[in-house]
C-alpha cells in the first residue's frame, strides 16, 4: 500500500470515530430520558427504609398470589386432563338410565312369559293302574243264614284290582304362599272306580235255596267294587319345567263299595296322601306316574276299604 492510501485509510477511520463518539452520548442521554419518564409514571420513587419495607411486603404478597394462582391453574389443567379422559366414554343421562332399565325389565319379563308358553297352572288329566287291598274285601253272608238253615257263602276275599279314573288340577298359588319360589299350591278333584272281582255265590243262589227249601231267586253273579270321590290340595315343584314332581300331603275321600256291607252300609269316609311327576311330553300334553294310599277311619261293618294304587295317567293343561 502507498503512503498515500495509508494516509486516505487513516483519516478515515478518525472521521469515524469521532462521529460515532459525538453521537454515542446524545443516544445514551435520549435513551435515558425516556426510561426515566416511563419509571417516573408507573413506579414512585421510595426514598425511606419504611417505604423499601413495604415495597418488599407487597413483593411477598405478590409472589403469594402468583403461588396461588399457580395452584389453581395446575388444578384447572389436572380438571381438563380429566375432562379430556372421560371425553372418550358415553355420558349416560338419568332419564336414559332409567328408560334402559325399565326396556331390560320388561325384556326379561317378555322372555320369562316365552319360557312358560304353553304351561298351563291347570290340568284335567286320566289314569289308570293297579290297586291292593291291604286287608280282605270282606262282604255279604246269605241271608238265610239268619233263621240257622240257609249256608254262609262267605267273605269276599278279594284283593287286588284294577282302577281307572280322572280328575282335575286348579293352581291357586306360585309360590307356596310365598314360602318357595317354583312351587305350586293346586286343589285336586278326583274320583276313580276300583273293581276287585266278581262273587259268583250271591244272596239266594239255587243251590242255597235247595238246601233252604225255597226257590233260588238270585242267580246272577256280585261285581265286587269301588268308587272314590277325593278332593285334596296338592304341592307342585320346579315351576316352568318340563319334569315336575307332586305330593299331597292329605286329601279326603269318600269310598262307595258295592256289594253293600252285611248292614247294607256303602259310604265309608278316610284319607289318602300321594305323591307322582309329571313330563310334559308336546305342548301342553303331559305323561305322569303317581302312588297313593287310602286310610278309611274305620271299617264299614266289616269291610275293609284300606290300600293302596299305583299308576300312570295322561294329562291336558289349560
Amino acid at each position: 500500500m502507498t503512503s498515500k492510501a495509508k494516509l486516505a485509510l487513516g483519516v478515515t477511520t478518525a472521521l469515524v470515530a469521532f462521529a460515532a463518539a459525538t453521537v454515542a452520548p446524545e443516544a445514551a442521554a435520549h435513551a435515558g430520558k425516556k426510561v426515566h419518564k416511563h419509571i417516573k409514571k408507573v413506579t414512585p420513587t421510595y426514598q425511606t427504609t419504611e417505604t423499601h419495607t413495604s415495597s418488599f411486603s407487597h413483593s411477598n404478597s405478590s409472589n403469594a398470589k402468583v403461588d396461588a394462582l399457580e395452584s389453581q391453574l395446575q388444578a384447572m389443567q389436572s380438571e381438563i386432563r380429566s375432562l379430556r379422559a372421560a371425553s372418550g366414554r358415553p355420558t349416560i343421562d338419568p332419564d336414559t338410565a332409567k328408560v334402559q332399565e325399565l326396556d331390560q325389565w320388561m325384556q326379561s319379563t317378555k322372555e320369562h312369559k316365552e319360557h312358560h308358553k304353553g304351561g298351563k297352572d291347570n290340568m284335567v288329566f286320566f289314569r289308570g293302574g293297579y290297586g291292593y287291598n291291604l286287608d280282605k274285601r270282606g262282604g255279604t253272608l246269605d241271608p238265610t243264614a239268619a233263621n240257622g238253615v240257609g249256608a254262609l257263602n262267605g267273605s269276599i276275599s278279594n284283593r287286588d284290582s284294577w282302577y281307572f279314573g280322572a280328575g282335575f288340577d286348579f293352581g291357586i298359588n306360585d309360590n307356596l304362599f310365598g314360602m318357595m319360589q317354583g312351587t305350586e299350591v293346586l286343589a285336586e278333584l278326583m274320583f276313580d272306580y276300583k273293581q276287585l272281582g266278581e262273587r259268583k255265590a250271591n244272596g239266594i243262589t239255587p243251590a242255597v235255596g235247595k238246601i233252604a227249601g225255597i226257590p233260588g231267586v238270585n242267580t246272577q253273579t256280585a261285581t265286587v267294587n269301588a268308587l272314590s270321590l277325593a278332593a285334596s290340595p296338592k304341592i307342585k315343584f320346579l315351576k316352568g319345567h318340563d319334569f315336575r314332581p307332586w305330593l299331597i300331603p292329605a286329601g279326603f275321600e269318600l269310598t262307595i263299595i258295592s256289594p253293600p256291607s252285611d248292614a247294607i252300609t256303602v259310604l265309608n269316609p278316610g284319607m289318602m296322601f300321594g305323591a307322582g311327576a309329571d313330563y310334559k311330553i308336546w305342548k301342553d300334553v303331559y305323561a305322569g306316574a303317581d302312588v297313593r294310599w287310602h286310610q278309611a277311619f274305620d271299617n264299614l261293618d266289616g269291610v275293609n276299604t284300606n290300600g293302596v294304587t299305583a299308576g300312570g295317567y295322561l294329562g291336558l293343561g289349560f
